[in-house]
Order: C-alpha cells, then structure tokens, then sequence
C-alpha cells in the first residue's frame, strides 16, 4: 500500500461520543415522549457522533458518481452496450439524468468524476481523474494492476477533499458504468464467500439467461483470479472497477473529513465493504439510504451491520437513492435545530408541572 493511502487510512478517527451524548440529552429535552421519533432521533445522534457537533447542519451536499468502463462487458453481462456509459456521462452532465433530478429537488450538488470511461471525454462540468481507459475483463485475468486499483481509491478520496474545501459536508456516493453490477458483485462475493448465485442480480434487466451468463461470468472471474479475501486492493485490483475503487476512496475521505457518507444501492455497498475493510473505523460514517431491488444488496447490506432509511424497490444506482434520503437526513436536522423544549415551550415534560 502506497504512503498517501496509508495515511488516508490513518487518519480516520471514532465518532465524538460527546457530541453524540449531547444530541441525545437535547433530544429526551423536545417537545415529546422520549423516543417518540424513532430513526430519525438515532439519525441525528450519529449525525452528531460524524461530525463533532450536536445540532449539525449541512449547507451544502454532493453526490459523488464515479464513471468508469468495464472489460467484461465483453462477456454479454448487461442488457446495454458499454457505448452507453459514455452517452449517459454527457446526458448527466447536461442535467437530465434521474439523479440530476432527484438532486435538485434535494438541494445537492452532483460532480461527476471520470476515473475511467473507455474514450475521450470532455465537458466543462467533467472532472478528469481517469486512470486508464476501462478495465480489462476479469473473466479472463486481473482487471487492473494494483498500483491502479491505489490511484482509483486516492482518486475518489482527492474528489472529497476538493469538495470539502469547497464546503461540502455531507456526501453520496454514485456511479456510472455499464457492466459495474457485475464486477460489485465479484467484489462482494470475493470479499464475504457468498456464493455469484445468491448476488449475482440482473442488474440492467437482462432476462434469465442473461442472468445465468452473468453468474457463470462472476464464477469464471473469482476461479480465474483468486483474489485475496483479506486484502481488499487485492480484490479491487482483479475483480473490481476503477469506479467501484473510487468509490470506495470517497467513503474513506468523507471519513477523514469527519463527513457523513450516504450510500446508494449495490454498487456503493459493494465499495463500502471494500472500505471498511481497509479502514474498519470508516464504517460509522455510513449511511445506508435505501434497499436496492438489486438482488444482492440485502446481504450486503446485513454484511455492513446498516438499515436502510427508504425501501423502493428502485435499481437504477446513480445516487439516486441517496438523494433521496437525503430528505430525511434535512428532516433530522431541523428537528434538532428547531423543535422546541419543555422549558422552552412551558410544556409538561410528564415528570411534574410545565417548565418554564
């Protein structure tokens, strides 16, 4: 592991415990039975934990999608071709995709990070950290070269800090590459030992023989390359994607920046499991956003100990989940900021007379 990566890695602290104490002592103070708003009080007690402040509130939020091509599209696995990842890049970049949408309504901002399209591409709204042009495909061999799989992660993890100076303080994950549920789900499988056929999905809806295609497709790929269950570079490198890397690269940085993380579906579970195997202390800044109707992402997500704010059954990736959560995250913090207390209220805590 390169020094950068290492360091990155360090200088991940716990959660302010104080902090979280303190959220939860103002919550039992609100107007109402202690408890009374279930997940969204344990929301905002982890909010606090994250970031060191027990009220904390959040300006400014970025969807984070990493783009990038991969070379076992080769093998038939999804029902588009990978021309798409590139025409989808430009439609997002023009605002028309469903996470543009999503985002807007939810008041974040959406930056769009090359890591690797398979072509040229240029936008002045585009981020250019492209690694190399696609991966190779992994039924056949590794998917990358280590040193690669190292600059996808510190890729996704520099887009954080750009944005943190920026004053972003909240981040979602999001991806775009046709052919990346078949690569997160060698990356789960290689990483937990369950079986392709208990996480392999139909990902962009290929029908039942394309779904047998893909899961003899991810059996080939681990069978092939043998990836090192406890060296999670080691899986990124022969089974993953330069977005799924980067992925987990922006998780690690949200949390060296003492920033929540809000996970999108399969995908970004699948670079979440990656992350945390790389620095286990990263896990409490997770946020699971919705369950994806991507076969696999139940396990994964039971994997990472996480409950999902939303069920949708929605299966597009992008982010959009996550931005969609990212309503009930703004609901927790206004709770914070704006409910009244007892004393301030002159209501009956239930203990006594009213408080004044």
């Amino acid at each position: 592991m390169n020094d950068k990566l290492r360091q990155l890695i360090d200088s991940i602290a716990q959660p302010d415990g104080v902090a979280a104490s303190a959220a939860s002592a103002h919550l039992d103070q609100l107007t109402k039975p202690p408890g009374s708003l279930g997940k969204l009080e344990s929301l905002a007690i982890q909010l606090a934990g994250i970031t060191g402040v027990d009220k904390p509130e959040f300006d400014r939020k970025t969807v984070m999608v990493m783009a990038a091509d991969h070379g076992v599209c080769e093998e038939g696995v999804s029902a588009f071709p990978a021309e798409v990842t590139q025409q989808m890049l430009y439609n997002m970049l023009s605002g028309g995709a469903a996470i543009n949408v999503l985002a807007r309504h939810a008041g974040a901002d959406v930056q769009v990070v090359d890591v690797g399209v398979n072509a040229d591409v240029s936008h002045p709204s585009l981020v250019n950290r492209k690694v190399r042009m696609g991966t190779s495909n992994m039924a056949k061999g590794p998917a990358m070269l280590r040193t690669e799989a190292e600059q996808a992660v510190l890729a996704g993890a520099e887009a954080v800090a750009e944005a943190v100076k920026g004053g972003t303080r909240l981040f979602v994950t999001g991806e775009l590459g046709i052919g990346n549920t078949t690569a997160s789900a060698a990356v789960v499988c290689a990483l937990t030992g369950l079986e392709p056929e208990v996480i392999v999905g139909r990902g962009t809806g290929v029908d039942s023989a394309g779904l047998t295609r893909k899961i003899a497709v991810v059996c080939r790929a681990l069978d092939v390359n043998q990836a090192d269950a406890n060296d999670a570079l080691d899986v990124l490198t022969k089974v993953g994607g330069l977005e799924i890397a980067a992925l987990a690269g922006v998780i690690l940085g949200a949390a060296a920046h003492r920033c929540p993380v809000v996970l999108d579906g399969f995908i970004s579970g699948a670079a979440a499991l990656a992350a945390r195997a790389l620095a286990p202390a990263s896990a409490a800044y997770m946020l699971a956003s919705h369950a994806s109707d991507e076969r696999g992402h139940s396990a994964v997500l039971r994997q990472l100990k996480l409950e999902p704010m939303l069920h949708l059954d929605m299966r597009l990736g992008e982010g959009t989940g996550g931005a969609l959560s990212l309503h009930l995250i703004d609901a927790a913090c206004r709770i914070m900021r704006e409910m009244a207390t007892f004393a301030d209220a002159g209501v009956s805590d239930g203990q006594g007379a009213a408080q004044r």
